[in-house]
């Protein structure tokens, strides 16, 4: 699964606009992407409203690039 995001760059190792980032899974407990960003490492962003948890950084949102058979992406960021 792939997601690009758009809107501000979220820090240095964070989501920059336009990118496109793996989705390792939909967090079964709070429904958050699992993306592996620029550090290279996977964090947990909010499918609706990316943004770093600090609040420095405005957020963006998610565009669907490539999603699974169970269309588990398109139900996490439209519902």
């Amino acid at each position: 699964m792939k997601v690009r995001y758009r809107g501000p760059n979220i820090g240095v190792d964070g989501l920059f606009d336009g990118g496109i980032y793996e989705v390792m899974c939909v967090d079964p407990i709070c429904g958050y992407l699992r993306v592996v960003d620029e550090s290279g490492e996977d964090y947990l962003y909010h499918p609706k409203k990316p943004q770093a948890i600090c609040g420095k950084y405005k957020g963006g949102v998610f565009e669907i690039v490539e999603d699974d058979e169970r269309q588990t992406l398109k139900r996490a960021i439209y519902g």
